[in-house]
């Protein structure tokens, strides 16, 4: 049975979530969001995503309003969030085991094949993608976007402009999150109006800066799944080198936001910039990117429910030691100690 996260009541904290995408590797997220609901002394303002984080922060987002607008409150609600989040990863882990056909080591090997000689476009010419169908079976967008209880950003790739685009309030629709999950090799670009988007992570996974400047929460915790640091071995085959560089390009325009925030606290310290200009934001990371380095970058794509279970656990491990060690710090200090390390 997973440990418990509930103690004695404390004092109340608010902070932002910053949800990082790493395709099935979001089942660890959803473990770390489980015992952050549990616990019911903290609480949220915003929530920024890009692809898994973008669908776990409107599955946790819309499920909280949802509950609140039909008058559940305190533990109800937060109950009724855990309970989507879990429908909504069961349901990707009935999708990847029933959707294979054949084991999963030979379907990605299929998967990988196709990729290298075809289009996205000649694989898929319908643009089919069965996610989407069990997010707006979980997620009533019309309700998301017209609630004013909680900040949901969500980050996509302008595929034109090579800029990232952040979706918020009424531009967040089911093909914002769409948009903010689709691999460029896998899926045709998503449209919305005239422009189409790639994978968000291409210019932020996830985007902080949002969170900075609409909210009114310092801070800032950053859920991340993509390992920073990676063993590098002279050998390695193509797919470990393109592993790898995938991992870099992902975690990019995270390093970058992190060395800015960083810059500004330390002018925000030495009394060069006005505070009444420039939030102090205080960083928390609970690493996800270590605990999942054992699984290696090839099991992203990996759907069924026992691994994803396994990542849920391997989450709500994690994200208990990050409450005991740094509850404290939420509203006082940047608990990130080793920022540098990260920028």
């Amino acid at each position: 049975m997973a440990e418990s996260a509930r103690q004695a009541p404390a004092p109340r904290k608010t902070t932002n979530l910053a949800l990082q995408g790493g395709g099935s590797h979001g089942a660890f997220t959803w473990g770390v969001l489980d015992v952050l609901l549990e616990h019911e002394s903290i609480d949220f303002e915003g929530l920024s995503g890009t692809s898994a984080g973008a669908m776990n922060a409107v599955v946790l987002a819309h499920a909280l309003a949802k509950a609140e607008n039909e008058g559940a409150g305190g533990r109800e609600a937060r109950e009724a969030a855990r309970k989507a989040l879990s429908r909504f990863w069961d349901g990707v882990g009935l999708m990847g085991t029933f959707a294979a056909g054949i084991p999963l080591p030979a379907a990605q090997a299929w998967a990988n094949l196709f990729t290298q000689w075809f289009s996205p476009a000649q694989v898929n010419p319908l643009g089919l993608n069965p996610l989407r169908s069990l997010l707006t079976r979980e997620v009533d967008f019309d309700l998301l976007a017209s609630q004013t209880r909680f900040k949901v950003f969500v980050a996509a790739t302008n595929v034109r402009t090579g800029r990232g685009e952040i979706f918020t309030g009424e531009r967040l629709s089911a093909d914002a999150v769409m948009a903010s999950a689709c691999l460029p090799t896998l899926f045709q670009p998503v449209q919305i109006g005239s422009e189409h988007y790639w994978d968000g992570g291409y210019s932020g996974n996830p985007s902080i800066y949002p969170l900075i400047y609409g909210t009114q929460s310092c801070d800032v915790v950053l859920v991340q799944i993509n390992p920073i640091e990676s063993a590098y071995t002279p050998g390695a085959s193509a797919q470990e080198i393109m592993e790898r560089v995938n991992e870099i390009t992902f975690n990019a325009p995270l390093l970058a936001e992190i060395r800015a925030i960083e810059f500004v606290r330390r002018l925000l310290a030495e009394g060069r910039l006005d505070p009444a200009r420039y939030k102090n934001v205080l960083l928390h990371r609970v690493d996800g990117g270590t605990a999942l380095a054992e699984f290696g970058a090839a099991s992203k794509s990996r759907a069924d429910s026992a691994f994803l279970r396994r990542l849920f656990e391997l989450g709500r491990a994690t994200g208990l030691k990050w409450l005991r060690a740094h509850l404290r710090d939420v509203g006082v200090r940047s608990s990130a100690e080793h920022t540098d390390s990260l920028s």
